[in-house]
Parts: structure tokens; sequence; C-alpha cells
């Protein structure tokens, strides 16, 4: 996961990425001799590392001498001879799958057809072909802060039910080795709408040095948060205590983050909006707070892409956003602190300890007339050995928790193990951040024009009344239709 894994929404629309901030102009189809000059420069496991002999890439040390898919009683090859046709947003995560993809094709006979298109693009077209009935692909990456309530009000995936509870098809652990964020983003009732496969749980990114200078330490509660920010804070030297995302859209997640920490959803579990709230007035009044007094001049047009840039040159106390944008931190071309760098659970808030979660799952079209063959590939995306690649090359951050937790694994990670730490502990309390519905793009517009003019000194109750007011139709609309 890198800052290439981002959502949707923004301001004007645009293409956004995993966790919701406009997508880079840069994040272009790209012809093909270009995306293989690309994949040329990624490292490539040889084949005693893919067979398993201990290397770390390949995840082998957690998984012994043989590859998990070569499991006993798994039947790979039943498909063989078919071709699948895979629909992936444009993202790391799609790079690896294709990267590997020559390895799943050996495996079962299946031909694979995939193609990565930029996130905005690819929801849209996602949505029209499901709702069509007569979707091009079998296999579609979505995310599921994003799509999951509009896909399983259309009916669009297929149950993975039965396949799972297949032993000829699935090994019994498969289940039982994803994260509790992971299983509510892919249940539907008592359906699998889809298998988890990338998770952004979002930390609190710190700058040892200068809470060293002032001795301070790394903040617990959400009032150490603000006391370390203001005491970090000296407009002087251009230094600042605090930056997170201030663009509206892109800044509503800030925002509902904190209101976890006072254990306060969005939106309940009968539907009804909670955004008024005390408890989301004082979720409001601490992000204004933060931004307005402890913040970089400029923070109400910041994304996840101006927040990076500041805090990578060395001037930034505190940064708030998702545990995927970390690797440039490490980067010694890009950073100016490399070795200073904290990776932080996020801090507790009065009624609740919460990280903020965000997703991606792969899943199977209903329409599809190949669901078997279609599954085994979305199985074998989300296998162990797929997501040690993933936390090892800062790709993404797989669901199972056998990959997080080996040490095998966590050998061959690149980044820092403090970071692998904050991966950790923040599943541990993770809590979906956006609420589950439809309209997900319009409450993120609604509430971010909010919050922007928070930081510009409006009242937060005065803010969060009138847009709860005139969101409140519109989420009812979604669920009538």
């Amino acid at each position: 996961m890198t800052a290439a894994s981002v959502m949707e929404g923004g301001e004007p629309r645009r293409g956004l990425g995993g966790d919701g901030c406009p997508e880079d102009p840069a994040r272009r189809v790209m012809p093909p001799r270009e995306v293989e000059e690309r994949m040329a420069e990624l490292r490539r496991p040889t084949r005693r590392q893919l067979l398993g002999t201990g290397a770390a890439l390949g995840g082998m040390g957690l998984l012994g001498a043989r590859p998990s898919w070569a499991q006993t009683g798994i039947n790979w090859r039943k498909h063989a001879g078919t071709t699948i046709e895979v629909s992936l947003i444009k993202s790391p995560r799609g790079d690896i799958l294709q990267r590997y993809q020559k390895e799943f094709e050996d495996l079962t006979g299946i031909k694979v057809n995939a193609e990565q298109t930029p996130e905005q693009q690819q929801r849209q077209k996602a949505t029209i072909e499901l709702a069509s009935g007569k979707p091009s692909f079998d296999v579609v990456h979505l995310s599921y802060h994003v799509q999951k309530r509009q896909f399983e009000k259309g009916g669009w995936l297929a149950d993975l039910t039965p396949y799972v509870n297949d032993r000829a098809l699935t090994p019994p652990d498969l289940l039982s080795d994803f994260s509790e964020a992971g299983l509510t983003f892919a249940r539907d009732g008592k359906a699998i709408g889809g298998l988890p496969w990338s998770v952004d749980y979002w930390i609190l990114y710190w700058n040892k040095e200068l809470f060293a200078q002032k001795k301070i330490a790394f903040p617990t509660t959400f009032d150490e948060m603000v006391a370390a920010a203001e005491a970090l804070t000296d407009p002087r030297s251009r230094t600042y205590g605090f930056v997170a995302r201030g663009l509206r859209n892109a800044n509503t997640p800030v925002w509902t983050t904190f209101m976890l920490g006072y254990d306060m959803p969005s939106v309940d579990a009968k539907g009804e909006l909670r955004t008024d709230t005390p408890e989301a007035i004082e979720a409001a009044k601490l992000y204004q707070k933060l931004l307005s007094k402890s913040g970089p001049p400029g923070i109400s047009g910041f994304n996840w892409a101006e927040c990076q840039s500041a805090f990578l040159q060395g001037r930034i106390g505190m940064w708030l956003d998702g545990i995927g944008f970390a690797p440039p931190l490490e980067d010694p071309e890009k950073s100016r602190v490399v070795g200073k760098v904290g990776y932080g659970l996020m801090p507790k808030g009065p009624k609740a300890h919460a990280a903020g979660t965000f997703g991606d799952g792969i899943g199977v079209a209903a329409a599809s007339s190949k669901k078997e063959a279609a599954y085994l590939y979305c199985q074998w995306a989300v296998s162990r050995e797929m997501g040690a690649r993933l936390l090892q090359t800062g790709s993404g951050v797989p669901f199972r928790n056998s990959v997080l937790t080996d040490p095998e694994v966590r050998k061959g990670v690149k980044m820092p193990g403090e970071w692998v730490d904050a991966v950790a502990q923040s599943a541990a309390v993770s809590r979906l951040a956006l609420p589950v519905i439809i309209p997900v793009t319009e409450f993120r517009d609604v509430y971010g024009v909010a919050l922007t003019n928070m930081i510009s000194g409006a009242d937060p109750a005065t803010e969060l009344k009138r847009v709860t007011q005139e969101f409140r139709p519109v989420l009812e609309r979604s669920e009538r239709a």
C-alpha cells in the first residue's frame, strides 16, 4: 500500500483512492510496454524462493516447505482450460496480482485476462456493468468502505459460502485467519460477498526528533495529542504540531475516525445518522482545534499528498493518516526524516480506543458463468503468500493475521519493525471509519464542506446540525430505491 492507494470523491469530483482522497493525475492507464518496464524494476522472487526454502519474500517461513496452495485435497486443476476476466483497480495491489499472475495460471491451468483501471473509472464501469446483469468480468476488485452497501443491495456479488465450505476448494482455516474487520467487510448477513484482501488502518505518524527536543512523550489519549500538538507548534521556525487532511471530502474520514474515539458511529446499526450528537460535535471540535491551532498554513487545501510532503520535510510533529503511506518516509531520496519516524497506535478517545479502518476485497460477479474458477483466483489473491508479498513490498497490508504475526515474513518487510507493530496493534482495535451506505461519496462531500468551514472558524455544532439535516433525505432516498 503506497500513496497510490486512495479513495473516492474530491473537489472537484475526481478519481480518489482507497482511503478517501483525490486520485493523482499521474495514475493513468499506462501502455503495455511501460507497464512491463515498471514491473521489471520490481524485485522478483527466484524459483528457489517460490518453492519455499525459507526466503521471507514468498512467506514460506509461515508455511513450511510447500506453498499453501500445495495442500492435499484442494483441486486447483478442476477448471484447467477455462479463461476468466478480472477487473482490478489500478494500485500497487493490482500490480502485485498481475506481476505473479503466471504463477496462478501455471498452478490451475486457468487463463487470466486481468485489466487495471484507475479507481474512479473502474468503480463507475463496475457499477454500470453489474447493474446491467451482463458484466464483462468474472472477478472484481472492490473498495468495501465505499461499495459494500451498494453491491449488497444490488445483489451483484456471488455468495462464496458454498465454495468456502467445500474442502475440495478451500482449506478449513481460511475464514478464521482474517481479522474481524475483514470479516465485517466481507459478510452480507450470512453470505460471504467476496474475500477480504487489503486493509488500511489509520495511525499517528510522529517525528521522534521533534518530540525529543521538547521532551514530549508519544500521546496515548486525545487530550495528550492536543497538548503535544500545541507544544510542538512554533510558527517562527515553521514547525507545526499536527497535520491531517483539510481538503473537503478527503477530510471527512479524519473526523469520523475521531468520532470512533467517542464511541459514536456516523450512522448507527438502524441506519440513523448520528452526526449531530454531542459526541460528533466534540469530535468536530477536536478536528477544528488540531487543524486550526496546530496545523500549517493552507491546511484547508491539504489532502494526503500535501500532508505527506509536509511531514517528509521534518517540520511536522504528528500526521494522522493511513499506514500505507509510510514507505516514502523511509526513502533517503525523498525524505528528511529517515530514521526519525515513529509509527504509533491511534490514541484513545474519551470513550473508546479505535483505529479507523478501510479495506479492499475481491469477489466474483453473481452473473459470472465461471464462478468456481473465479473463486480459485480470489482465494489465490488473498493467500498467505500473496499477503506476504503485499506486506513486504509496502503494496498493502493483508487482512490475514497469520501473515502479520509470522516472524519469517517480518524479516522480509522493508519497513521498520515499529511499523509492523502498529499494523498488528491497530488490527486489535480496528473499527470501520466510514458508514456502510450507498451515498458514501455524497456523505463525504456534504460533511467535508462543513469541516473545511470549521477550520476557518465556523461553529462545529451549527455546521453539523445544518449538514445533518441536509444529508438525511439523501440517505433515506438511497435506502428506499
